[in-house]
């Protein structure tokens, strides 16, 4: 039996998980799974694109079911009334009445949502390759639970509530911000509002930079991106404050998943990992 450590580049070793070279070990092909390894990146490119094209499909595909996701919304809008959080129409005409933030709100949430989780799967491909599939299992468990919620409660946003006197910000400033608005809301299930992904994957993000960066500022935007997220979710009309409770939902789903799978969280995992396996002559021999 070998550790097989990694040195970084101020020096320090660190060590990688464990690798036990025996027959035993080489016949349970599950235990070689759930141990950190170098990602291949054609493969994870694969892997991202078909899941993400799986879940859009799966998404799209569940009933709209425009009654019950009308009802479902009055419901939830007189729950928050109830506990005293009901405030997403205020902030809605508050800022709709600046044209400048409302409109750079409406690409934030077009966009955003995308090419920053993107950017911090590539991050952490290049920076934490130790890490990266167990952080990766999580978004993957998050998002795929997040399709169980919109099959089992359709939520109409708050902009296509029967008189709750929301202001669709895509359509009144006429800008691209929203799949489930304007012209390409037909491309886009307009009642799959709970759990909001928004802020599942920005939470993703964010949590993750914080964990893992090493300069301070970066960790200070981490924790302000979520938190930004939840803002112009609201803002837009896109969805209420417990749609976002519902994202934070999945998120602590998804970490559950990366714990029971590999054993630690994914920050706890090396963050570094050997390129490939010795041959058993040289783990014996070591």
């Amino acid at each position: 039996m070998s550790d097989s450590t990694v040195t970084e580049p101020g020096g320090r070793e660190e060590v990688a998980v464990p690798r036990t070279d025996t027959g035993e070990g080489r016949r349970i092909p599950l235990g070689r799974l759930r141990r950190p390894r170098r990602p291949r990146l054609w493969f994870e490119i694969l892997l991202i694109a078909v899941s993400y094209w799986t879940y859009s499909l799966i998404r799209n595909a569940v009933p709209e079911q425009r009654g019950a996701a009308l009802r479902n919304a009055d419901w939830l809008w007189r729950v928050e009334h109830g506990l005293g959080v009901g405030v997403e129409q205020s902030v809605n005409h508050a800022v709709n009445s600046v044209t400048w933030l409302i409109i750079g709100m409406n690409y934030y949430y077009a966009t955003l949502h995308f090419v920053i989780t993107l950017g911090v799967l590539v991050w952490l491909y290049r920076w934490h390759p130790g890490r990266y599939a167990a952080t990766r299992l999580v978004l993957f468990a998050t998002t795929g639970v997040a399709l169980v919620g919109y099959y089992l409660f359709p939520l109409a946003p708050p902009r296509l509530m029967r008189g709750g006197h929301f202001v669709d910000t895509v359509t009144v400033h006429h800008t691209w911000g929203s799949m489930a608005s304007g012209d390409l809301k037909h491309m886009s299930n307009q009642y799959a509002a709970m759990p909001s992904m928004h802020i599942g994957w920005s939470l993703w993000c964010g949590l993750t930079v914080f964990a893992l960066a090493s300069v301070p500022w970066a960790r200070v935007l981490g924790l302000l991106y979520p938190a930004a997220t939840l803002v112009v979710i609201v803002a837009t009309a896109n969805h209420f404050w417990l749609d976002a409770v519902g994202g934070v939902l999945c998120l602590t789903f998804g970490f559950a998943v990366a714990r029971l799978w590999y054993g630690s969280l994914p920050h706890a995992l090396p963050r570094l990992v050997p390129s490939r396996a010795p041959a058993p002559a040289q783990a014996l021999s070591s």
